[in-house]
């Protein structure tokens, strides 16, 4: 009977790792961001043009997002809200941008109507190519690949397939903002 009980644990704590497996999208924390890449900046002040986020905020703390799907609710709930973190954040120069991966040429105009919907003044939307960036590893099953980084290193990383984040990790993400951030 015990034997039975034991086995039965160990398949639930097994099973319930499998299930836990986390998807692994983008630089992990400690490790350093793979460098410059252009996506086209669809708001901000490279407007219009191809322009390097990564080279134009330097060694501030910046939250880093890989999108695929702009209509998604939480997509948008988490953009807005790194909007008021990063807003709350200026006196550190913190930045954030969010690069859609995507190969829709009507893309830049339903970022530029999303980031008038949203009123951005301190989150800047981009396009990149479906795949992303060289070296930046992000998984095709990933929708949202968030990197909180400073100084050029990864310090918070979460990905999330289709519809799968939560108010509750949206929160999470906010919170963890001071993990990039000086103390106060």
């Amino acid at each position: 009977m015990i034997r039975k009980l034991f086995a039965a644990a160990l398949m639930t704590v097994a099973g319930g790792f499998a299930v836990a497996a986390e998807l692994k999208s983008g630089p992990q924390p400690g490790e350093k961001l793979a460098g410059p890449f252009h996506p086209l900046n669809v708001n901000g002040q490279a407007a219009g043009k191809k322009s390097c986020l990564y080279c134009s905020n330097g060694d501030n703390p910046v939250a880093m997002v890989f999108a695929r799907t702009p209509e998604c609710p939480g997509t948008q709930k988490l953009i807005a809200e790194l909007e008021k973190v990063t807003a709350a954040n200026g006196k550190c120069d913190m930045g954030a941008y969010v690069v859609f991966l995507t190969d829709d040429d009507k893309a830049a105009a339903k970022l530029k109507d999303l980031s008038e919907k949203l009123k951005l003044k301190h989150v800047v939307l981009a396009v990149d190519n479906p795949a992303g960036p060289d070296k930046y590893k992000v998984a095709k099953d990933a929708d949202l690949t968030v990197v909180l980084y400073t100084e050029r290193t990864s310090k918070v990383n979460h990905a999330f397939e289709k519809g799968k984040i939560t108010d509750k990790d949206i929160s999470t993400i906010v919170s963890e903002v001071s993990k990039i951030t000086p103390s106060k």
